[in-house]
């Protein structure tokens, strides 16, 4: 934290009602939700786009929107409008369940959307340190290429899914597995091209593929980094394309610069391993080629702020309901190995029809006032967050703090302090499903 001394020696490049940290899937949300309620919203992101790891990660899928095995649509809201919006645009397709999309055609969209509303964007700048005075965030300090400088906000959201603001603030958080502080590995997507999709589709023998990895392996034609394809993603609106989920890196700090380019260059080269193992024992993959690798890995961990009540493990397998719910989850706790290939053991997969509610306490952190978190870093447990983090719940998460965030300068309080029954009123009047009544059968 910043000593208010040093800090007011710094410029002030911009003054909101709500700055938001962050421009992924959490971060959109809680922008849009906010601005469209009149507050005056800034975005900062590090990248050049919205959207976070489906645009910037290059993760061109998206699920799940509901329940654990498709039916029933349990979320809704601004995570639900950005991939409809993509797939109505000619970028992608949608259903009830996922969306899978073109990560450049998001990118479009969601810059469009966020005109629409009035949310201000500031890319390819970096968040340093949070402004606290008397208890309350009321802004950050930024470094971009206008140098170091002040941003003043009566209200703050960390969209970081690092927790970076929360962290800074003085909040206290939790990282890693509960008996080693592992987290769970980072995944660089890639994209390739040149691929007969019907063809790698009647060959698949099972969606893992996992016995294709081993006989590479055995031949010596793949190192031992993965045992399971996580994801062969295509969309018709790029019909010789797929994105490739399969690269796996350990033992990744993800606040520390040295590890992601460690695993930036190890995931690099993982994907171009992976490219030649493709064309020798995957029919209908026989000419593929690079066509890109994103931004940043994907990652799927860090640090976990400790809020008002804390998600566990326990919490999503037993479908809990909340009196304070903001929305839906229903992925299974899907936790890959801390440790090297593969899933972890403590993997859960539910039955048909699974959901759970996600509580807003969640989201408020202890310790500071006017500041919200919404996303991955949100309050939970390590094998919580193995569902909770997928990219629908992020947004759910967001949306909510936005609302919240607008609220609380509307009614003078902080967002520990507003009403929930209205802000479950106002979030189901923007399209959220927060209850039972809202489910899109």
């Amino acid at each position: 934290m910043i000593d208010p001394n040093e800090a007011r020696k710094l410029p002030v490049a911009h003054e909101v009602d709500v700055l938001v940290v962050g421009g992924g899937p959490a971060g959109v949300a809680a922008a849009f939700a906010a601005a469209r309620r009149g507050a005056r919203t800034l975005v900062v992101e590090q990248f050049n786009c919205l959207g976070g790891v489906a645009t910037a990660g290059g993760h061109g899928h998206i699920c799940l929107y509901s329940v654990w095995g498709g039916g029933a649509r349990v979320v809704g809201g601004v995570p639900y409008e950005m991939a409809r919006r993509t797939a109505e645009a000619g970028y992608g397709a949608v259903t009830s369940s996922a969306a899978d999309f073109e990560v450049e055609g998001m990118k479009l969209v969601l810059e469009q959307m966020a005109g629409e509303c009035g949310c201000r964007l500031l890319y390819h700048t970096m968040f340093a340190e949070t402004l606290v005075e008397d208890g309350r965030a009321v802004g950050a300090v930024v470094q971009n290429k206008g140098g170091r400088q002040r941003i003043l906000a009566r209200q703050v959201i960390d969209c970081t899914g690092d927790g970076d603001v929360a962290a800074s603030a003085g909040c206290a958080f939790e990282v890693g597995d509960a008996e080693t502080g592992l987290c769970q590995p980072v995944t660089l997507m890639f994209t390739i091209g040149g691929v007969d999709w019907g063809r790698v589709k009647a060959a698949r023998t099972s969606y893992e593929l996992a016995d294709v990895w081993k006989r590479a392996q055995e031949r010596g034609d793949m190192r031992p980094f993965q045992t399971k394809i996580m994801g062969f993603w295509w969309t018709p609106t790029r019909p010789d394309q797929v994105g490739i989920n399969f690269t796996h890196i350990n033992n990744v700090d993800a606040t520390r610069a040295e590890d992601l380019t460690a695993a930036t260059v190890e995931g690099r080269r993982q994907a171009y391993e992976s490219i030649a193992v493709f064309r020798k024992y995957v029919p209908g993959m026989e000419q593929c080629y690079m066509v890109s690798t994103p931004n940043t890995v994907g990652i799927r961990e860090s640090r976990r702020v400790a809020g008002e009540y804390r998600l566990t493990r326990e919490d999503v397998m037993a479908g809990r309901s909340f009196e304070d719910s903001i929305g839906w989850g229903s992925f299974f706790i899907d936790i890959h190995n801390t440790k090297g290939p593969g899933m972890d053991d403590k993997v859960w997969r539910p039955p048909q029809g699974f959901k759970y509610q996600i509580p807003y306490r969640i989201i408020v952190p202890k310790g500071v006032e006017n500041l919200l978190v919404a996303g991955r870093c949100a309050s939970c447990d390590h094998e919580a967050l193995g569902s909770l983090r997928v990219m629908p719940q992020c947004g759910v998460m967001g949306e909510a703090a936005g609302v919240a965030a607008a609220m609380a300068l509307k009614d003078g309080t902080s967002p520990r302090g507003i009403d929930v029954g209205r802000l479950q009123d106002e979030l189901r009047g923007q399209g959220a499903i927060v209850d039972e009544r809202g489910i899109v059968a």
